[in-house]
């Protein structure tokens, strides 16, 4: 069962919660992007700006704990694409990966990797697989990444953010909005923080980008960094807003705008 945050007690609720939502006749169903009509959909979106450099720069989540890491590479790639001021990374090369090659050529290409994005984060990679950390004084297991992590991280790599927590202060239209004109708009980004259990899939919490909007159907597409979890689908942005309403360890999940300083 694929998980970006996890936890014994999250185990437990997903396991009572999980089938009861997903077979909820209240929420609305959702779309794949590789049906006819997803397909279609696009094609006619109002918002696709987005969608191009995101597709480019796509890659799955290589483990349950990495949909944030994984998140956070394909959108600072799409910020950096052809400027060529991405990092070098050499995690993913073996020593006898180079042993033919001329001295001194570099095998890498300039990527951020979901190994690498971490480094500038606030959690450690034990910490991001589970390793306990001190949260207002308790020691908890905290996996994957809360809403702020991710957003120090991606500040972390240089770029500017609006985070953007989903409590009842922030009204249904504001959030619209603020996704809606993202996505109208090239060279910005968003990332959303969500249960999947609360919109009708099976699973815990989840991180991923959004491509793209269509007003006519008032729907979102969103491209899972867990394709073999769910895959890129398009989701009522009413259904979307009902999975960042829910409650993480210490506040709501939400979204988070990302663009170059």
């Amino acid at each position: 069962m694929p998980l970006c945050r996890f936890g014994l007690a999250a185990l437990v609720s997903l396991a009572l919660i999980a089938p009861a939502m997903a077979d909820d006749p209240a929420t609305p169903a959702l779309l794949p992007f590789n049906s006819s009509a997803g397909m279609a959909r696009l094609a006619h979106a109002s918002g696709t700006a987005d969608f191009p450099a995101l597709a480019n720069q796509f890659e799955p989540q290589s483990n349950r704990a990495f949909c944030g890491p994984t998140t956070a590479a394909i959108v600072l790639n799409a910020i950096h694409a052809g400027r060529g001021d991405a990092p070098h990374d050499r995690s993913r090369l073996r020593p006898e990966d180079e042993k033919h090659l001329p001295a001194g050529f570099d095998l890498t290409v300039p990527r951020f990797t979901q190994e690498s994005v971490i480094e500038q984060g606030p959690k450690t990679r034990a910490q991001v697989l589970g390793e306990p950390i001190t949260l207002g004084g308790k020691t908890v297991q905290d996996g994957g990444y809360q809403l702020r992590q991710l957003d120090a991280l991606l500040r972390g790599h240089g770029v500017s953010t609006r985070l953007v927590v989903a409590t009842d202060s922030v009204s249904d239209a504001q959030i619209r909005h603020d996704l809606s004109e993202n996505l109208e708009r090239s060279s910005d980004y968003v990332i959303v923080n969500y249960r999947r259990d609360a919109v009708g899939q099976k699973g815990g919490a989840h991180i991923s980008p959004l491509g793209a909007y269509d007003a006519e159907s008032d729907s979102v597409l969103l491209m899972d960094v867990n394709p073999d979890s769910a895959g890129w689908v398009w989701m009522p942005l009413a259904t979307l807003i009902r999975g960042m309403r829910t409650f993480d360890l210490v506040e709501n999940r939400g979204y988070i705008l990302v663009r170059s300083p």
